[in-house]
């Protein structure tokens, strides 16, 4: 019974409860949907103000402030290798396996209005200078109001100078920023209690409204692009995180908690604060860990960029459409381009595929009809690839650094995650053991 008071043995339970109230009560399982979407919202509430608080802090402490254009210059770096090697892959996949040959689809026959109101959005605020432009919040207190990550790193930055400027005030301002941060994560540790309820809601609309058969119908496209994520995660993850000095499963069992709750609530912005919090106990330091999280939730989406070319061929395939090899590296390049502007919320990622097709005309958009139905089993892969790939390079990034705490890392991954209990008492002194 102790095992039930565990948080991860909760939230697989509400899975299977969300996928057994949706396959037998479709309708109330769609009902339960507000309880997934309060329950993001509450993280949502928290992400922001934490983000701020732990980047402007450490960069406050710097006392080079050189340092802080290296870090950033490789975090892209490495975000910009790594993201082209999932797209190539998800490309190489979809050439190999072809998931679409034999559905014969015709475009003509499939609803322009799914594909229509997706590519509406997609095309919401596109160009590059549209883009940066929408980087500058309106105000200081707007992008934490908004909960535009960029935009707060932006003036997270900015406030990070200023106080490295101030000597001896900055230093204070810092400890502030700290103080402040406390209080953020003691939200966070409250919150998290009701990851279980959260988990059963989005399960619960997701079969109750997509249902059991839709994965029947396209089971070859979501295997493949399950299984073409999990080899990336243990190949190609696995050997960055060998080249890096730690083991990719003992990585992952160690965020398992955080795993379970992107896989219940199907986003990878719900646990944003405590992988960054997990991340710090593992050895990476403060401002390496508030600069390449948040970077990497728009800029390192290796899920949404597997999903992208491997959902592309895969349309182009079941429409019959042939592509030269011309074609395919303007997919590629295009894909490049139109990850990048993909987010942790659910959905996001079939919206920057419509983004993709709008500019490659040779495959119908209105194509995306057929696996919109489908996308919402996908969201789940997207989102917990994006979540260990943003860990990896935060880790590898530290120790390129040199911000790496190399015993403590081996020392935290081979003790394990300290475990949530649902009870307060025991949530208490887990929070307090933490603190230690």
């Amino acid at each position: 019974m102790r095992y039930l008071k565990l948080l991860y043995v909760q939230v697989l339970i509400a899975i299977a409860l969300g996928i057994a109230v949706g396959a037998i009560w479709p309708a109330t399982g769609v009902a339960m949907k507000p309880l997934a979407d309060g329950f993001i919202k509450l993280i949502k509430l928290v992400i922001a103000p934490v983000i701020f608080v732990t980047v402007a802090g450490g960069i406050a402490r710097m006392s080079d402030l050189k340092a802080f254009g290296r870090v950033g210059a490789k975090t892209l770096l490495y975000f910009e290798v790594v993201s082209t090697l999932a797209l190539l892959i998800g490309l190489a996949v979809a050439l190999i396996v072809r998931p679409g040959q034999g559905f014969n689809v015709d475009p003509a026959t499939l609803d322009p209005t799914v594909a229509a109101d997706y590519a509406a959005k997609a095309a919401h605020g596109e160009g590059v200078v549209a883009w940066l432009l929408h980087l500058i919040p309106d105000t200081f207190f707007s992008a934490l109001a908004d909960g535009e990550l960029l935009q707060v790193l932006l003036i997270a930055i900015l406030t990070g100078f200023a106080c490295a400027r101030l000597g001896e005030f900055g230093d204070r301002v810092a400890d502030s920023l700290d103080q402040i941060g406390r209080v953020f994560f003691g939200i966070i540790h409250i919150v998290v209690r009701f990851a279980p309820v959260g988990a059963f809601g989005a399960m619960g609309f997701t079969i109750g409204k997509y249902g059991v058969a839709a994965l029947g119908n396209l089971a070859v496209l979501i295997g493949t692009f399950y299984l073409t994520s999990l080899i990336f995660v243990l190949v190609v993850l696995g050997l960055i995180a060998r080249l890096a000095g730690f083991s990719i499963l003992k990585f992952i069992s160690y965020i398992r908690e955080e795993l379970l709750i992107v896989l219940g609530t199907s986003s990878s912005e719900s646990v944003l604060p405590q992988i960054m919090e997990k991340l710090q106990r593992l050895g990476a330091s403060k401002s390496v860990t508030g600069l390449v999280i948040p970077t990497g939730y728009s800029f390192n989406l290796d899920g949404t960029n597997i999903y992208m070319t491997l959902a592309t061929l895969f349309l182009a395939q079941a429409t019959n459409t042939h592509l030269d090899i011309w074609q395919l590296g303007t997919i590629l390049g295009v894909a490049m381009l139109t990850s990048k502007g993909a987010s942790g919320v659910t959905g996001a990622g079939f919206i920057t595929l419509a983004a993709t097709l709008a500019v490659v005309p040779d495959i119908p958009i209105t194509a995306l009809a057929l696996i919109v139905g489908i996308d919402r089993f996908m969201s789940e892969c997207r989102a917990l690839t994006n979540l260990v790939g943003n860990g990896v390079a935060t880790l590898v990034v530290a120790r390129w650094e040199g911000e790496l705490d190399r015993d403590t890392l081996a020392r935290e991954l081979a003790r394990g995650p300290l475990v949530h209990e649902a009870h307060p008492l025991a949530a208490g002194l887990a929070t307090e053991a933490e603190a230690d």
